[in-house]
């Protein structure tokens, strides 16, 4: 959500900026736009609404030269996608900031600094902040100093860069919640939201810690944290490629990462198996210590995240550990129970979502047994702030809707109640035989792909359809809401998924032939439940688009398109069937002509509540 990128060159840095911005696009914008301070020393700024090729052709027709900018890319929250709400703000021509979050008191703030004559050209909370630090200025601060005074006045979640028309070659950035990296050469200094902006021009890079400004002039870049201390922050290496955001043979992200799924799902494996056990140390050095202290799971996500823990229910249940899932926005604004024993579990592709790290700051507070997270960022807050972590390694996501991150999280969480499970009476011929049945996932992913052809040709009749209900039982009820959320993310279509069971409960009451209803049917024990159940569908003139196990007995007719997914073991059944429903969904997508990496008014990483 939203992206920042800044440099202090010795060379143009507009080209840089720009590219940062291409690479930024994947965390989900609306507008995009740039400030150069130029060889006279002056504020020069591009703004554009819509993508970022739109701002390169404006920077086209009119070039910003300069050796020191910052560039951002706005998700709106305060004041609609319009150009003068577009980031970077400047106050009274001299002083230029970009800023990622939100500011609570903004309202506050901004009758006050009317009061000091100041004037507003947008609607956004960050205008405010950029006269903040302008207030600052006249009082004879320095400009770090200038941020850092205005970092104690603001409320909220907040990450910014500032430049200043008077110090042509120094750019002030600092840290409240949203994540902000430090990149360096020999004499060059850069900033960025992520590690993808600054790989063309380094692999090197310090986290931010919440609280720091950090000082960029060229080379030299100072670090302090919010007492005002210096600090030096972790030196690290990216293991990410220059050419990772590329998108290859593939038309879109979305689908060369739904490919690269028996890929991802392998390396989340590598070594984390030996013979026939999962490695308790896979999850941490104190992974057994805290493990043999769990007496229940409360696991704690947002979206697609959330739906993995709640296919992580039904595996850590079944091997006796009792679980709840939370929704990490609803769970810190309720009261919970004290539960002695509990392991806290985050899911989160980035590491940053911002209602999953304020949930487990609530759930430590209230006091846990440890805290584990499952994510495919090692740098992120999220990992930082757990006890434990378990790192998916998938690479890079750049699609808005996650996919190869969702069944890498289902592999680490199978891996977690194969851990559990030991605790639970249950002998090694059982973790032997899930563990065999782990091993084969890449492969059955693969196989599942091969249903690619036939899924484009199903989706076909999606391409008029305005709403679709999606149905699955036990463990595949959460992969129906799954594909349900797929669906409607990328192709617009009102999607909704219900427990098969349900549908006598009320949601029968919009079936009829307009209305396409997708359910997933492995051949496991309420096979014969869910049979039932779709017969209800076609007793009242639905459409079934069913992807089924070859031996559950479903036969295709004018009214039942079938599709067979090879046959697997229950036990990772739900990773498998979620490949047929992400190709459906992108499928459906390309004939609804929607943009299918960027879906409109969404984000890849949620850094605001």
């Amino acid at each position: 959500m939203c992206g920042i990128v800044g440099a202090v060159r010795n060379s143009d840095a507009s080209g840089f900026l720009l590219e940062g911005l291409r690479r930024l696009e994947y965390r989900g914008y609306d507008s995009a736009g740039v400030v150069i301070i130029n060889q006279d020393g002056d504020l020069e700024r591009a703004r554009t609404v819509g993508k970022v090729a739109e701002l390169e052709h404006a920077l086209n027709q009119a070039p910003l030269m300069g050796m020191t900018g910052i560039a951002h890319t706005r998700w709106a929250t305060h004041g609609g996608v319009t150009e003068p709400n577009a980031h970077p703000h400047i106050c009274n021509g001299t002083l230029a900031l970009v800023c990622n979050g939100i500011v609570e008191n903004h309202e506050t703030l901004r009758q006050k600094q009317h009061e000091a004559g100041l004037a507003f050209t947008s609607q956004t909370d960050t205008e405010v902040v950029v006269h903040q630090v302008y207030l600052h200025l006249q009082k004879g601060l320095d400009l770090a100093d200038a941020v850092r005074a205005t970092m104690k006045e603001l409320e909220g979640s907040f990450a910014l860069a500032v430049v200043h028309a008077g110090e042509p070659d120094r750019l002030v950035a600092a840290r409240q919640g949203p994540p902000l990296l430090l990149g360096r050469t020999d004499d060059e200094s850069f900033i960025a939201s992520d590690i993808n902006a600054l790989l063309p021009v380094t692999r090197q890079y310090q986290v931010l810690e919440n609280g720091d400004v950090v000082d960029l002039r060229g080379a030299n870049c100072l670090i302090k944290d919010r007492t005002g201390v210096v600090v030096d922050r972790l030196v690290r290496t990216s293991s990410q490629s220059g050419d990772s955001a590329d998108l290859g043979e593939y038309r879109h992200f979305m689908q060369k990462e739904i490919h690269e799924q028996p890929r991802a799902v392998a390396d989340t494996l590598e070594g984390r198996l030996r013979g026939d056990q999962v490695l308790e140390d896979s999850f941490g050095r104190e992974a057994t210590r805290i493990f043999d202290a769990t007496r229940q799971v409360c696991i704690i996500a947002c979206g697609t995240s959330y739906h993995a823990g709640l296919v992580a229910r039904h595996w850590l249940e079944y091997v006796g550990v009792p679980c709840e899932v939370e929704v990490a926005s609803e769970y810190r604004y309720r009261r919970h129970a004290s539960r002695e024993g509990t392991l806290v579990v985050t899911i989160s592709q980035s590491g940053e979502t911002a209602d999953t790290l304020a949930a487990l700051e609530e759930a430590k507070r209230q006091g846990v047994a440890g805290s584990l997270v499952v994510c495919n960022v090692p740098e992120s807050s999220l990992v930082r702030e757990s006890d434990l972590a378990f790192m998916t390694h998938c690479g890079p996501e750049i699609g808005v809707a996650s996919t190869k991150t969702f069944v890498s999280a289902m592999t680490g969480l199978l891996l977690l109640a194969l851990a559990l499970s030991r605790r639970r009476g249950f002998d090694s011929g059982f973790e032997a035989h899930v563990v065999h049945q782990i091993r084969t996932l890449p492969a059955a992913l693969e196989s599942a792909l091969g249903m690619e052809t036939a899924i484009a040709n199903m989706a076909q009749a999606f391409g008029d359809k305005q709403n679709a209900l999606f149905l699955g039982r036990g463990a595949h009820f959460p992969i129906a809401m799954e594909g349900a959320l797929k669906l409607k993310e990328i192709s617009y279509i009102h999607a909704e998924a219900y427990a098969a069971g349900e549908l006598k409960h009320g949601p029968l009451a919009l079936v009829d032939e307009r209305m396409p209803v997708v359910a997933v049917a492995p051949n496991d024990l309420l096979i014969e439940k869910l049979k039932s159940n779709l017969e209800e569908v076609r007793a009242r003139g639905g459409r079934l688009y069913l992807f089924a196990d070859p031996a559950s007995g479903l036969i295709e007719s004018e009214d039942v398109q079938v599709l067979h997914v090879a046959p697997v073991d229950s036990a990772i059944a739900p990773i498998i069937y979620t490949v047929p429903l992400q190709l459906l969904s992108y499928h459906v997508a390309l004939i609804k002509g929607t943009d299918v990496d960027k879906p409109r008014n969404l984000a890849k990483s949620v850094t605001v509540e």
